[in-house]
């Protein structure tokens, strides 16, 4: 028997409604912001990745799908959702559109790394990306939008935020962090050595416990803000204010990918233990330029859904199981059976999810089974029925009969 990957997950025909609850909540919530779905390839072309996502990212460096496909091209399939996105922006000329342009998408994404609670080595992601607006308004609505999304869910969680600044920000503050770490430097696991000198601000987001209390007293990225990037971070505190969300000042959050600056965020809960973040975002204003389109500011969060599902789950939330089988004809004879078909292919048609027995059961099977697929009616069909030109039609639920015309089954729906 041929196994599935490690690391990938089946979803079953039982589970899948789960799925489909949350996926028509984001969809619903997205379109109220006014958001539009967009849709990008599986993989793309891996210099996309090195250049979006960057070289000194963990996941660049050990994380991603790469193979040369038969035309010797390397191709990547893709590890985040963003920077497909920001290929297609510029790819089709987006940026000709009314701006702010809001998209959200919800993809499969790839990384090859343990397989943790939540986080698959095929896992999907819900993510929105907002173009073309610069202002921390706009950072304050797509927090509240992925806000809107968990309380939703009936999701407790708390808003963590903070500012990476701008490129002058961050030089400054690189530089302040290395004369801070520079005794400790052998006490850093083996790779943020190498991050301190390609990339420094990547050890605060380090989970190494040595690495997590060295940058613990380490100076604070906020108190290096330019004056535009620190009215920038001081707007979104007032705006979220006025929103009515409360948030903590997290110095620490600095995400794990390089396009971000200025307001990256958080949204964490405790009931998922160690791995408790369930949403992280922020504006990354260069990354459109980056990669060869214009100067556009850009702003959006990801959140994975196998980590909702089970944060759900943990909470004993209630997940609701859609429409069940409106009415099951059990048919009795060669003859009802073909009118049974005739008149569940008829209901069908009309929108009314009907089904009948395939499996040449006997009556008393035939409502066993449309027990278990939790039929609201049964309606019985055989010779009698047929000679006489009426059925009895059964709701399951408190067992009450009506009598109906045969032909009259279709208009009672």
């Amino acid at each position: 028997m041929i196994n599935i990957p490690k690391g990938t997950k089946d979803v079953l025909p039982d589970e899948s409604y789960k799925w489909q609850y949350i996926e028509s909540v984001v969809r619903r919530i997205a379109k109220n912001f006014g958001a539009n779905e967009i849709r990008t390839p599986t993989f793309e072309h891996t210099e996309l990745f090195l250049r979006g996502v960057g070289d000194t990212t963990d996941i660049v460096n050990k994380e991603m799908y790469t193979f040369e496909d038969k035309g010797k091209r390397s191709i990547t399939l893709k590890p985040e959702g963003t920077a497909g996105v920001a290929r297609s922006f510029i790819e089709n000329g987006l940026s000709n559109r009314a701006m702010p342009l809001k998209m959200y998408y919800i993809t499969p994404v790839f990384r090859y790394e343990r397989p943790q609670a939540g986080r698959l080595r095929e896992h999907h992601q819900f993510g929105v990306e907002f173009y073309g607006a610069k202002g921390a308004d706009t950072d304050a609505e797509v927090i509240l939008l992925a806000y809107s999304v968990l309380t939703e869910l009936g999701l407790n969680v708390k808003l963590n935020i903070n500012s990476m600044g701008c490129e002058k920000c961050r030089k400054d503050y690189n530089s302040a962090l290395k004369e801070y770490l520079k005794d400790n430097l052998n006490d850093l696991c083996e790779t943020c050595q190498t991050r301190y000198e390609k990339n420094p601000l990547r050890i605060l987001d380090c989970k190494v416990e040595t690495c997590k209390k060295l940058v613990k007293n380490a100076p604070k990225i906020t108190d290096y803000l330019c004056d535009d990037c620190k009215a920038h971070f001081e707007n979104l505190k007032s705006l979220l204010d006025l929103a009515g969300l409360s948030y903590t000042v997290n110095p620490l959050i600095v995400r794990g990918l390089d396009y971000y600056t200025k307001t990256v965020f958080e949204f964490v809960t405790a009931d998922l233990g160690s791995q408790g973040t369930v949403c992280g975002g922020g504006r990354y204003d260069n990354l459109i330029s980056q990669l060869g389109g214009g100067n556009v500011p850009g702003v959006g969060f990801g959140m994975g859904i196998e980590r909702l599902l089970m944060l759900m789950e943990a909470k004993g939330i209630n997940i609701p199981q859609g429409e069940n089988c409106k009415v099951f004809i059990a048919a009795m004879g060669e003859e009802a059976y073909k009118k049974a078909f005739e008149i569940v292919s008829e209901l069908r048609q009309k929108g009314v999810y009907a089904d009948l027995d395939h499996m040449e059961r006997g009556i008393k099977a035939q409502f066993k089974y449309s027990d278990k697929i939790n039929a609201e009616y049964v309606a019985v069909i055989g010779d009698n029925e047929l000679a006489e030109g009426y059925l009895n039609l059964k709701k399951m639920q408190d067992g009450s009969v009506e009598k109906l015309p045969v032909n009259g089954l279709i208009d009672r729906f």
